[in-house]
């Protein structure tokens, strides 16, 4: 590993990513809901066995992740499900209309051909449907938002914590490709969806965290902006 995990608040961790563990990766986020533990995202697949020590690191045993929620249907953010899935029998959860992508191991709409690679048909556990879906832990509420426009069934994820709001907004930049079935004026109206959220902090999928509510707020904007 590289620059080793994170603390971002209270029990909330970025445990994977360019910087943690592979360069393909996508940010990986883990949550520990008191032992409880529910990943976001999983990185492109090579770099499992690092996921697992970085969780370790922390003190925390990865046999405890019940959920893993992926936040769209490319390969460096779901690659290293079925490992998952099958070591620790963790749950895959996804929204319904990127689901078909990973059960069919589809490599245009996984992005696999973009990355060299392929990913298997992989069942997911439960299809998040509509435009909010709350799932409880513990005694905590985790907010699943359907935000399409990067991919027809990408969700954005906030959980309020220690007088924080924090969301997990994966791939807010993009891009958008008619391939992946992009839709720009979709992704227009869920970044306001973001916006409205007033979030304290804003864990993006490849270019990091960004707090306080100022800085996530221009984050979002400056890519509004430039998709004006």
């Amino acid at each position: 590993m590289r620059n080793g995990s994170e603390e971002i608040l209270s029990g909330v961790y970025l445990i994977g990513g360019p910087d943690v563990t592979q360069a393909d990766d996508a940010a990986i986020y883990l949550i520990d809901f008191a032992g409880e533990l529910v990943m976001i995202d999983c990185g492109a697949g090579r770099s499992s066995s690092q996921i697992v020590r970085s969780i370790e690191m922390l003190g925390l045993d990865p046999s405890k992740i019940s959920h893993l929620i992926l936040t769209h249907c490319h390969i460096d953010h779901v690659g290293a499900a079925p490992f998952f899935r099958e070591r620790y029998g963790t749950k895959i959860l996804i929204h319904e209309l990127d689901a078909q992508a990973i059960e069919t191991g589809d490599p245009i709409k996984t992005a696999a051909n973009w990355y060299g690679t392929t990913f298997p048909p992989t069942k997911a556990d439960q299809k998040l449907k509509g435009a909010h879906e709350i799932l409880k832990f513990d005694e905590e509420e985790l907010h699943c938002l359907h935000t399409p426009g990067h991919t027809p069934g990408s969700i954005s994820i906030y959980l309020d914590r220690a007088g924080k709001r924090i969301l997990f907004g994966q791939d807010i930049h993009g891009p958008f490709n008619k391939a992946f079935g992009s839709d720009v004026a979709a992704w227009k109206k869920s970044m306001q969806t973001l916006l409205a959220l007033d979030a304290d902090i804003l864990c993006e999928g490849h270019f990091g965290i960004f707090q306080p509510k100022n800085k996530a707020r221009a984050y979002i904007e400056r890519y509004i902006e430039d998709y004006e």
